[in-house]
């Protein structure tokens, strides 16, 4: 008896608790945010633009936006949703949902200046009320997304320093160089860190990539190692030729270092360019 009033329960339990999966419960908050933001951005566009005096806003521009703020937060959370700015995992937010936010934000800013100009008796709203609002709106819906991933970075770069972690050379700025950085950022599993990016196109010289310098050629490889204490070093090159593999693995080879390298051009065709993918080269 006792074992069945248990099981009942803890299955009433399990799917109370499992109502809302994680991502709607993450839904649900941004909806509640942006109805607040978008509404709270045209206020704050109005409030500035009379001088930060509430009694300053004239009554009639005060009446249109609180009849237009419900079409248009609707019209708002729409909107997004159609262009799955609720649907997203935000620790991995990149240029992507950077530019559907701005779509987003502009499809919006249209529908205000129409709605305003449909409703509107004898005045229109001024231009800084749109300039001022869709600026406000564009700044809260794009930081509150992109601050977790933020955040995020922040701790694993925390914890990072508090580690002791393996100085990474990357040989390679190309497609398969960019995978490998992102993945070794990524990964919670791994403790190396990249500090410095080679590769043999001057036109790379004294850029970045992720925020890592690219420092130079191969004849550069021996004197980065020691300015930059390497003590991995990863060849992410895989169109390179046999020959030209040989000459960089026989510089790296006097560096001492714990070198590694993908294997060929099909790892970045079968789209595993990973750190997983490294393999430990046979100086033979």
């Amino acid at each position: 008896m006792n074992n069945n009033f248990e099981k009942s329960v803890n299955k009433k339990y399990r799917s109370s608790k499992n109502f809302f999966e994680h991502w709607q419960v993450i839904a649900l908050l941004l909806i509640l945010y942006d109805v607040i933001m978008v509404n709270l951005s045209f206020f704050l566009a109005l409030f500035i633009r009379f001088d930060g005096v509430y009694s300053s806003i004239p009554k009639y521009f005060l009446k249109l936006y609180i009849q237009v703020a419900p079409f248009y937060t609707i019209f708002c959370v729409l909107v997004f949703w159609v262009l799955r700015l609720y649907k997203s995992i935000w620790r991995f937010a990149s240029y992507d949902e950077l530019i559907r936010l701005i779509t987003a934000n502009t499809i919006a800013l249209l529908f205000q200046i129409i709605l305003t100009m449909i409703l509107k008796q004898s005045r229109r709203m001024p231009y800084t009320y749109y300039i001022l609002g869709i600026g406000f709106q564009g700044f809260f819906t794009i930081a509150a997304r992109f601050a977790y991933r933020f955040i995020l970075l922040e701790k694993n770069r925390s914890r990072q320093k508090t580690t002791s972690i393996r100085r990474v050379m990357l040989i390679g700025a190309g497609n398969s160089g960019q995978m490998i950085l992102r993945d070794i950022a990524r990964a919670k599993e791994t403790k190396d860190r990249v500090v410095c990016i080679i590769d043999d196109n001057p036109n790379k010289w004294g850029r970045y990539i992720e925020g890592i310098p690219v420092v130079g050629g191969r004849d550069d490889i021996l004197s980065s190692v020691d300015k930059y204490k390497v003590e991995k070093i990863y060849l992410a090159i895989p169109s390179a030729t046999a020959e030209q593999k040989r000459d960089l693995i026989a510089i790296c080879n006097e560096t001492g270092c714990e070198l590694m390298s993908l294997p060929g051009m099909y790892q970045l065709m079968l789209g595993e360019v990973t750190v997983n993918a490294m393999k430990d080269v046979k100086i033979e």
